[in-house]
Parts: C-alpha cells; sequence; structure tokens
C-alpha cells in the first residue's frame, strides 16, 4: 500500500504495471487510442551505461506488451556516440535517462537526457512509436543539465521543458529552440513538467524530503500558474515518494500520474505504476483515493 502525504493521510494500493526495471516512468496516449511507456532502462548499471530507449505499449493500461529497444546508442547515436576507454570498455558516461515520449504535429517526439551530458529530441520519421526516429540536433545537445519533457499549448505552441523549470519555446517545424530560455520557478531540482488543467498551467518537479524518522523520500512537488512563464503559486506535496514523473490525460478524460518508487516509503522500487489523481477547487493537484492501478 502506498501512503500519500497531502492533506492528511490517503492511501492507494499501487502495484507495478509489468515486472521490469524502469525509473521515470512516462505514458503517452497515442492517436490510435494505444497507449504507450517509457522511461530510463538498463538495470543495473542504467547511471552509467544502457542500451537506449524502449517502449511498451497497452490498449487498456493493464496489459502491456514490449516492442523492444526502438533508439539505440550504439546503433543510431549522433552526438551520443558510446565512448570506449583504453581497455576497449564501454566508458561510465553512455545512458540516455528519462526519455519521454510525446505525439505532436503528427508523429512521435522522444526527448531525453545524457548521463550528465546534456539533453536532445527524436523525431519519429514514420509518424510511428517504434520509429525509426532521428535527432533534430544532430552535433551536440539541444540545451545542457538533464531531464526533458514537451508541452503543446491550446494554440498548437510547443515548449521545451527540463531541470528544474527551465522552458523555452520551440520553432515552428521543431528544428530548434525559438528564444533564450527562461527559468519559470523552481518546485524541485529535477524531473520538470508542465502540463495545462482547466486553462492553468501546473508545473511538477521531483524533490527530496527529509523526514524527523531520518529518512529521506523522493517526492513530487508541484505549483501552477495562469501563464507559463509565471509567476507560480507557492509549491505543494503532491506524491510522496512519487518524485519524477508526469501527467497524462486517459480516453475516458481521467487524469492520472505516473510512478516508479525510488526510496524506503515507496510500496516497490523502480518499477512502472500508474495512479489517478483530480484537481481540487483550490487548483491543487491530488491523488483520488482509491485510484491506484
Amino acid at each position: 500500500m502506498l501512503v500519500i502525504a497531502v492533506t492528511g493521510a490517503q492511501t492507494q494500493a499501487l502495484v507495478p504495471l509489468f515486472d521490469y526495471p524502469v525509473r521515470d516512468t512516462c505514458v503517452c496516449v497515442g492517436p490510435d487510442g494505444t497507449y504507450y511507456l517509457t522511461g530510463t532502462t538498463g538495470h543495473p548499471t542504467w547511471w552509467n551505461v544502457n542500451e537506449g530507449i524502449r517502449i511498451w505499449k497497452s490498449k487498456d493500461l493493464k496489459k502491456w506488451d514490449a516492442m523492444g529497444l526502438v533508439w539505440s546508442i550504439e546503433k543510431d547515436s549522433t552526438w551520443q556516440k558510446v565512448k570506449v576507454d583504453k581497455d576497449g570498455k564501454k566508458s561510465a558516461d553512455s545512458a540516455i535517462w528519462a526519455p519521454e515520449l510525446h505525439y505532436l504535429k503528427g508523429t512521435y517526439w522522444l526527448t531525453y537526457s545524457m548521463n550528465y551530458g546534456g539533453t536532445g529530441i527524436l523525431k519519429s520519421t514514420t509518424g510511428k512509436p517504434e520509429g525509426p526516429y532521428v535527432d533534430i540536433k544532430k552535433d551536440g545537445p539541444l540545451t545542457g543539465d538533464i531531464d526533458a519533457s514537451l508541452f503543446a499549448d491550446d494554440d498548437g505552441s510547443v515548449y521545451f521543458v527540463w531541470q528544474d523549470g527551465k522552458v523555452a519555446k520551440m520553432k515552428e517545424d521543431m528544428s530548434g529552440l525559438a528564444e533564450t530560455p527562461r527559468h519559470v520557478g523552481r518546485v524541485g531540482f529535477e524531473g520538470a513538467f508542465i502540463t495545462k488543467i482547466n486553462g492553468r498551467y501546473h508545473l511538477i518537479s521531483a524533490e527530496f524530503t527529509n523526514h524527523a524518522d531520518k529518512t529521506q523520500t523522493y517526492d513530487c512537488m508541484a505549483a501552477s500558474s495562469e501563464n507559463i512563464y509565471g509567476p507560480y503559486s507557492e509549491r505543494y506535496l503532491v506524491l510522496q515518494s512519487g518524485g519524477h514523473n508526469m501527467l497524462f490525460k486517459d480516453k475516458q478524460g481521467q487524469w492520472w500520474s505516473t510512478f516508479f518508487g525510488n526510496d524506503v516509503k515507496a510500496p516497490f522500487k523502480e518499477r512502472p505504476a500508474i495512479l489517478k489523481v483530480e484537481i481540487g477547487k483550490d487548483n491543487r493537484i491530488k491523488p483520488v483515493v482509491g485510484g491506484g492501478k
């Protein structure tokens, strides 16, 4: 059972969607009504070396099928080439972290970060989630830092979001940034993600919280604003142990948060999961009691 401290103790039954090591879980709803899931993979060396980006698919958020490796560092990389030491072994800086899948402008896009090597965006050349994918910037990272995401506003404008609340509007053709990046607000130190609900922008990020019992949790924090550039409200706790998550709306209009578990208070560690969330009258995101999946 997952105990979520929001406005008092709330409990949801939460179990992994499937038994495979995944961090930084992301779910995207495709135009075909299929749900696609990705995240950091490559256990147990994923902090230093992994193979690239894997995707799973589901029609009902219950049964998930592996689509396999859709982008390989070894075969598909440009500036992210696998580095090899003098003994012929892969170096400790050839891992993709926190990929997110987004469907925009008639095709799929994968945002990603190399471990402390910068961020980038991959575009599916076929309009299919399995790709093949090409990098929009082959000669180096799009930005520095880590943890990349995309947000599409109601007017069709697309924004690149990363690290701890850095935002920049994309060019209309998605070939690069159209403006100087702005830091719109520090809600957490990493895992920034923006979505819009009921006309209001919600910025979520991950933050470590130290507790009186000397434990530490990796939490989802949030703030909201009437403008994508802010100012954002005072931050608040959404999900204890739910850090580096994102929100998506299912085919029935229900909002969900992703989850993976990263601390001793989580019900499990490093497995993909989702739970229902809602927006309260105070414009705050909160978990739906009994809404785990």
